[in-house]
């Protein structure tokens, strides 16, 4: 199957909108302060805020992504296709899940824990903090350890599905 003109280009177009993208995403963490663990736990720790320790600047910073969101997902629903995919990517189920939720949980608490998440901790890789590396490597083996248990999950439910074919 040859690629087409069109293709190309979409493939192109795709390739520096995930560059623009990532530059700002970058950018935005770097500049509200999102890529320093002592803010992200300033902000969630809203047993100062009578104190008044408590940092309500990130809630700014999420509104606003929340506002640019939206704006996007409206311009998106009215168009036929993607400007710069093939198609586009919508969830396969709406109905929220156990994993989901369980993923969504320890999310959270690592987030409460460390102050930091993927997106933040990516971009403190150019400081090459050891707590840095050590969060990163800590990220991969768990979504390693997942993806083992997901697997020999998936192993077993076929083998019992053979043992009842046969």
């Amino acid at each position: 199957m040859a690629v087409t003109e069109p293709d190309r280009r979409r493939s192109v177009l795709f390739h520096a909108a995930a560059l623009a993208s990532g530059t700002i995403f970058g950018l935005g963490l770097a500049i509200s302060g999102m890529v320093y663990p002592q803010k992200i736990k300033a902000f969630l720790d809203v047993s100062r805020i009578p104190s008044g320790g408590w940092d309500p600047s990130l809630a700014f910073v999420m509104a606003a992504a929340v506002i640019v969101t939206m704006m996007a997902v409206r311009i998106g629903h009215r168009r036929r296709r993607p400007i710069a995919a093939a198609s586009f990517s919508q969830p396969h189920t709406r109905r929220i899940e156990g994993q989901l939720a369980i993923g969504a949980a320890l999310f959270g608490v690592g987030w409460g824990l460390s102050g930091l998440c993927p997106g933040p901790a990516v971009a403190d890789l150019v400081f090459a903090f050891p707590a840095i590396i050590l969060f990163l490597m800590s990220m991969l083996l768990g979504t390693a350890v997942v993806h083992l248990w997901r697997r020999r999950a998936q192993r077993s439910v076929m083998g019992a599905a053979q043992e009842i074919e046969s």
